[in-house]
């Protein structure tokens, strides 16, 4: 039976970043309640409730992902609200894996309504869909997001556990094609992921600094990918349509500093587009545009 937890007050924060590393902690992720000992995810909704959105925390995003100043929010920026539920579902005991060294594999969102500044939503999460990757295990993070009583924005989060997996017949993900030439070169600064970090919330230790990140095994500190993925999204705002379907694939990581290459074309059914390394052409982020 789906249990239902309402959460007061603000979500996510330092205590919640620290519940959530705990079971990565040796000897510390051996203790009751610490321990994970689910082989399931839990039947758990994660729900605020009457939150009004920030017009100043609105700015500040769309100012470090690249937004022009609008009447009506980024098509990402009900993430925000959301990722603190994200990481409460993965923070709870009942989950089978750690939050932290969990991989973003693929986003989905969809925008079914404008909403501006200032307006007052109903937000809710739960996992779903775990499955068996080439790579280890795959789940799904499903939010919904509805103002007086309508549902005006939902997305879904593909996370991976990297581990054993079946390279024959695991979920491959969604096929976005090859990556667009580019147009357009990014210059992203060290201090990008502490910058998207103090707006997002996400503070996971990858994106802070070299030495964090090579704590996770990365060489230095990588770009958050909700992020790049918003930062494409601005380049693209005047062309998306109010209802709209964006979904992207995370490929490799960015490393920080670095330079990156921005690419979109029209297709017949929306926009192709893609971040890219400009030098090799590998893809950071491969993604598509779909009117609803």
């Amino acid at each position: 039976m789906t249990e239902t937890r309402v959460i007061t007050g603000a979500a996510g924060g330092i205590g919640q970043l620290l519940r959530a590393a705990l079971p990565t902690v040796p000897v510390v992720n051996q203790l009751p309640g610490i321990k994970r000992t689910s082989r399931t995810l839990p039947d758990l909704v994660l729900r605020t409730e009457q939150v009004a959105v920030d017009p100043e925390h609105v700015r500040r995003y769309a100012e470090v992902c690249g937004f022009a100043r609008s009447d009506a929010l980024p098509p990402t920026y009900l993430h925000m609200l959301c990722f603190p539920l994200h990481m409460a579902v993965m923070s709870d005991s009942e989950f089978p894996f750690p939050a932290i060294g969990t991989v973003h594999l693929e986003n989905r969102i969809e925008r079914l309504a404008h909403l501006g500044p200032g307006a007052v939503v109903d937000a809710s999460v739960h996992a779903t869909n775990l499955r068996t990757h080439a790579n280890g295990t795959a789940y799904d993070m499903v939010a919904s997001v509805s103002a007086d009583g309508v549902e005006v924005w939902r997305s879904t989060s593909t996370y991976l556990r990297v581990g054993k997996g079946d390279r024959e017949r695991g979920d491959r993900g969604t096929e976005f094609g090859e990556p667009v030439p580019g147009v357009a070169s990014w210059r992203l600064p060290s201090s990008l992921g502490r910058t998207y970090a103090r707006v997002s919330g996400d503070s996971n230790p990858i994106h802070l600094h070299p030495l964090t990140a090579r704590a996770f095994g990365f060489p230095r500190h990588i770009a958050h990918g909700m992020w790049t993925k918003a930062r494409a999204l601005a380049a693209l705002d005047n062309r998306l349509p109010e209802q709209v379907r964006v979904e992207v694939g995370f490929k490799k990581p960015i490393f920080l500093p670095g330079t990156v290459a921005f690419g979109f074309r029209g297709a017949e059914d929306g926009i192709r587009f893609s971040v890219t390394d400009p030098r090799k052409g590998a893809p950071h982020v491969v993604g598509r545009t779909t009117p609803l």
